[in-house]
C-alpha cells in the first residue's frame, strides 16, 4: 500500500525550503527593526475562540474550519487564521498589564482551511502576520502597512498595489449596514444564497462576494466613506497623511471589505500587479480591530494587525521572475581513503564544523573518483584529501575547487586556513 499526501497539503523539500526559510528570517529580520517580538500559539484552540473571534457569519467560520472532537468531548479546531489565537494569548497572559505599550508581535507557523485548493492556496498555508495591541494612533496604522511593503520589496518585488479603506467606528458602520440593506433588500432573491443570509447577519460582506462580483447593484452600492463620521473621516484622513509622510503610495478603494468580521477602521490588502499572477491577487491584508480584545474577555485595548501567505509570496516572487540569494554549496567536503584516514576524517569534520563551516564526507565507502563527484554535486568550496601518506606526516591536501588549486596543509592548520580563504583573505 502507497500512501498520498492529503489533499491541500504539501511536501517542501530540500532546494525548495530554502526559499522558504530565506522569507522567514527577512521577515524576522523585518520585525526587530520594528520592534515586534515573535509569540508562537497552539495550532489548535477551542472552537468557540474562532466563532467569537473571527466570526459566525465569516465563510472561514461556518464552511473552512477543521474542527473536531477530543476525549473530552471539547470542541477544538485548527486554527484558520493567528489573529484570534494571538488575541487570546495577549489577554489570558495579561500582556495589556506592561508597562511597554504598544504590544508588538509576530507570528509564523502553518494554518488550516478547508477551500479549494489552487496555486497559492493550500488546505495548510504558513503565514505571517504581526498584531500591534493597545494604540489608537494612526500612525501605527501606517506602520503596519509600511513593514509589510517593505517585506515584499526587500526581496525584489516591484509590481505591487496597496489598496486601502476604511469601515469606520460603530456609529458608521451601523449607518452603512442600514443603507447596505436598503439597497440589496429589493434584488436578494438574485443574489446567491451566502449573500441572501448575509443581508441580515453581515450585509457588508455582499461588497466582497466572489459569485455576485458582476451585479448591477454592486457598482452602485452606497459607499462606506459617504457614511463614516467627523471622527472616523479625520482617523482615515490621518492614516492616509503618515502613509504619504512614510513615502508609502496607495489607492483608496471603497468596495474593500476584509473578509472578517473584527475589522473597523483601517482596512488594507496588497496585490500582485505582476503579468501572469493569476485572478486573485492579493498578497496580504489587514487593518484595525478596536473591540476583538473585548470580545475575547479582555479590557478594552485597540489592535490593528495583517497576515500574508507565504506560498502567495512564493507565486509573486515566480511570477516577477525573482531568484531569491540563496546560499549555495557547502563550504568543505572531506575525502579519505583507507581505513585509518577515515577514522580520523570524523574529527576533522569535528574541528571544521564546531568552527561553523559546513561539511560532509562520504558514508558509502566510494572510490576516490566517486567522493569528489559527491563534492560537486554538493557544490563543496574545498575537498580536503586525506589519505595514509599524509596521515603519517600529518599533513592534508586542500583543494579550492574554483581555482584547482591545490596545497598541503598541516593537519592542525587546516581549519585556520579555510577560514582565512573563505573570508577572502591570503593563507600560505
Amino acid at each position: 500500500m502507497s500512501f498520498q499526501i492529503p489533499r491541500g497539503t504539501q511536501d517542501i523539500l530540500p532546494g525548495e525550503i530554502e526559499k522558504w526559510q530565506l522569507i522567514e528570517e527577512k521577515a524576522k529580520e523585518i520585525c526587530r527593526r520594528y520592534n515586534y517580538h515573535e509569540i508562537r500559539t497552539p495550532i489548535f484552540e477551542h472552537t468557540e475562540l474562532f466563532q467569537r473571534g473571527v466570526g459566525d457569519s465569516t465563510d472561514i467560520v461556518q464552511k473552512e474550519m477543521y474542527t473536531f472532537k477530543d476525549r473530552g468531548d471539547r470542541s477544538l479546531t485548527l486554527r484558520p487564521e493567528g489573529t484570534a489565537s494571538v488575541v487570546r494569548s495577549f489577554v489570558q497572559n495579561k500582556m495589556f498589564g506592561n508597562p511597554q505599550q504598544p504590544t508588538k508581535l509576530y507570528y509564523i507557523g502553518p494554518m488550516f482551511r478547508y477551500e479549494r485548493p489552487q496555486k497559492g492556496r493550500m488546505r495548510q498555508f504558513v503565514q505571517f502576520g504581526i498584531e500591534a495591541l493597545g494604540s489608537n494612533d494612526p500612525a501605527i496604522d501606517a506602520e503596519v502597512m509600511a513593514l509589510a511593503m517593505e517585506l515584499y520589496k526587500e526581496l525584489g518585488l516591484k509590481h505591487l498595489k496597496l489598496i486601502i479603506n476604511s469601515l469606520g467606528d460603530t456609529d458608521s458602520r451601523i449607518a452603512h449596514r442600514e443603507a447596505l440593506v436598503e439597497h440589496f433588500r429589493p434584488v436578494v432573491e438574485e443574489l446567491c444564497e451566502d449573500c441572501q443570509s448575509r443581508i441580515e447577519t453581515n450585509p457588508l460582506r455582499i461588497l466582497d462576494c466572489k459569485k455576485d462580483r458582476n451585479h448591477p447593484k454592486m457598482e452602485s452600492a452606497p459607499s462606506i466613506l459617504d457614511y463614516l463620521n467627523d471622527s472616523s473621516r479625520e482617523y482615515f484622513e490621518q492614516v492616509k497623511a503618515f502613509l504619504e509622510e512614510l513615502n508609502v503610495p496607495y489607492v483608496v478603494d471603497p468596495t474593500l471589505v476584509r473578509g472578517l468580521d473584527y475589522y473597523n477602521h483601517t482596512a488594507f490588502e496588497i496585490m500582485s500587479e505582476a503579468p501572469g499572477f493569476g485572478a486573485i491577487t492579493t498578497l496580504s491584508g489587514g487593518g484595525r480591530y478596536n473591540g476583538l480584545v473585548e470580545e475575547i474577555g479582555g479590557p478594552e485595548t485597540p489592535g490593528i494587525g495583517f497576515a500574508m501567505s507565504l506560498e502567495r509570496f512564493l507565486v509573486a516572487l515566480e511570477a516577477e521572475q525573482i531568484e531569491l540569494p540563496l546560499e549555495q554549496g557547502i563550504d568543505c567536503y572531506v575525502v579519505s581513503l583507507g581505513e585509518g584516514p577515515k577514522k580520523y576524517s570524523m574529527s576533522i569534520l569535528k574541528q571544521l564544523r564546531k568552527a561553523g563551516l559546513t561539511a560532509d564526507r562520504d558514508y558509502q565507502d566510494k572510490k576516490m573518483k566517486a567522493q569528489f563527484k559527491a563534492a560537486d554535486r554538493l557544490q563543496a568550496k574545498f575537498v580536503l584529501v586525506l589519505g595514509e601518506d599524509e596521515l603519517a606526516k600529518e599533513v592534508i591536501n586542500v583543494k579550492d575547487m574554483a581555482t584547482g588549486e591545490q596545497v598541503e596543509v598541516p593537519l592542525s592548520e587546516a581549519k585556520d586556513y579555510i577560514m582565512k580563504r573563505l573570508e577572502g583573505g591570503t593563507a600560505s
